[in-house]
């Protein structure tokens, strides 16, 4: 019993840490030229991002090696930011795009970079461990309507509803935070 007791609580701490079945993290990932802000193009719709415009992503250092996560979305309804800080570290090797992040204490989920601008590091297509968690982020709010078309078509190659993709508004003003 006791065996069992400690596999199930090693599951449970770990969360959700696999990816959907044919999603492959990308090779040759340099993690200091992902650091910094990304904008939020495009995700399958969660109750955690509902209704957000302008929605970032910021990633930093931590000093104990791993990145600090901090993302922020704007409520218009509410007219007031929100914002969510966690950490990530990576699964496995430092040069595959296969990281674990966390929002809320020990509770870890995939963060699975399966497409990525390698030269630039301009853009990146992101999913979890299922195929219900998807995000196109770009170094920029707006993307030339040929990539969007060419995340689109990756992530319904791979599984995922792309009908059902959200497209971030960054277009109207910014509210000042």
């Amino acid at each position: 019993m006791k065996p069992l007791l400690c596999v199930l609580v090693a599951v449970f701490l770990t969360g959700c840490l696999g990816a959907p079945a044919n999603v492959k993290p990308v090779d040759n990932f340099v993690l200091e030229k992902y650091l910094g802000t990304w904008y939020e193009i495009a995700r399958l719709d969660h109750s955690f991002e509902r209704g957000l415009t302008h929605i970032t992503a910021e990633y930093s250092l931590r000093d104990d090696g791993g990145v600090a996560v901090v993302n922020r979305g704007y409520e218009p309804e509410e007219q007031q930011w929100r914002s969510a800080e966690g950490r990530a570290y990576f699964v496995g090797e430092a040069d595959k795009g296969y990281l674990k992040v966390s929002f809320f204490g020990p509770f870890y989920g995939s963060y699975v970079i399966f497409g990525l601008d390698k030269e630039g590091y301009q853009y990146a297509f992101v999913s979890g461990p299922d195929n219900s968690y998807l995000w196109f982020l770009s170094r920029t709010a707006e993307v030339e309507p040929e990539l969007m078309a060419a995340f689109k078509q990756q992530a319904q190659s791979l599984g995922f509803d792309s009908t059902q993709l959200i497209m971030v508004d960054h277009q109207q003003p910014m509210p000042q935070p």
